[in-house]
């Protein structure tokens, strides 16, 4: 079977869920996108960095931390080793075999999602892929996972960049700095890309990260050249096995590294928090948005876990080719709903 195939994912969360996997108890509250200024700022901050851009003017409501939020980075520290977290359920090794294959009764949750995104895609230029997996038993989904076929991270890689960090401070048996811990929350609350700038080096850029993902289980990601971390190829079934490293237990990185890896995710700003969240309440979250200069067309990219009727579900929905960030937004909603909906077993 193909690297690219769901089998390496679920190889993968089998081994770490072993046993019952701990969600940060933090509340994350959000309001509404401010000005519709803010996406086409940040988006073009986002994809001129991405794009090979060395320095970009920012301007409007994401350009700057929000109020307090450089002096509360400072001030994150990782809990320890000792500090009590709730659990769910243990995944059953043999669900996960089977998940996505139709061994289960009803429709099978890929034919399921493939019928629910049938009129979205029908109505789009843009291409997408979808995975979708419920921690507690091994049911998964997938819509446009093909071998071979990858999509530019954009922001998204924000999260495994930070993983990567985490990683390397454990080997090397410390917590992580003052700067790298402003420069972390900055990177994965609001975005920042200056701050994405300065951890890229500090992991070894394009090599380090895929050291590192070798260790976190990701078999078809690849770190962006130089400084291009924004055009990192990846699969929707690698951001699941990056997500269950991070909402998991038997995963390379430590309780503390978890832990404070889910704070941030759990903290995005204001304005950042589209994408998966339109499937549920969110416990962690990230997006990603570019636009290819070669085109003018839009990457735009969510991951996170968010729950449902009382269920966790982790999500990751890439897409390029969208016409405007608008539409590549909406087509994200749309496909997490859709992957939510899909694993009820319904069509």
């Amino acid at each position: 079977m193909s690297r690219h195939s769901f089998a390496p994912l679920v190889a993968t969360f089998a081994r770490r869920h072993s046993s019952r996997y701990a969600l940060a108890a933090l509340a994350l509250v959000m309001t509404g996108w401010a000005a519709t200024g803010g996406f086409a700022d940040a988006a073009r901050a986002d994809a001129a960095r991405a794009d090979g851009a060395r320095a970009v003017p920012r301007s409007g409501p994401m350009a700057e931390p929000a109020p307090g939020i450089a002096r509360a980075a400072a001030s994150l520290t990782l809990p320890s080793a000792s500090a009590t977290v709730a659990h769910s359920p243990s995944v059953s090794v043999a669900a996960l075999r089977t998940a996505g294959t139709g061994v289960a009764p009803g429709v099978a949750p890929d034919q399921a999602l493939a019928r629910r995104l049938a009129p979205v895609v029908a109505a789009t230029p843009a291409s997408l892929s979808v995975a979708v997996l419920d921690p507690a038993d091994g049911r998964a989904a997938r819509y446009g996972v093909q071998a071979g076929t990858t999509y530019d991270t954009a922001s998204i890689v924000k999260v495994d960049i930070l993983a990567a960090l985490l990683l390397k401070a454990q080997d090397q048996h410390r917590g992580l700095t003052a700067q790298e811990k402003t420069s972390a929350a900055s990177m994965i609350r609001i975005s920042d890309n200056a701050s994405a700038d300065a951890l890229w080096r500090v992991i070894g850029q394009a090599p380090g990260l895929d050291a590192a993902n070798r260790r976190l289980g990701l078999t078809g990601t690849t770190g962006g050249s130089g400084g291009h971390w924004g055009l990192t190829q990846t699969t929707a079934t690698d951001q699941l096995a990056l997500l269950s490293a991070v909402f998991g237990t038997d995963s390379p990185l430590d309780q503390a590294s978890r832990a404070y890896l889910r704070g941030l995710m759990g903290g995005i700003a204001a304005g950042q928090d589209w994408g998966v969240s339109a499937a549920g309440p969110v416990t962690g979250l990230k997006n990603g948005w570019l636009q290819r200069t070669a085109t003018g067309r839009w990457d735009v990219n969510s991951i996170g876990l968010v729950r449902v009727d009382g269920h966790d579900r982790l999500v990751a929905v890439l897409s390029r080719g969208s016409v405007s960030m608008a539409d590549g937004v909406q087509l994200v909603e749309k496909a997490a709903k859709a992957a939510v909906q899909a694993l009820d077993g319904t069509a």
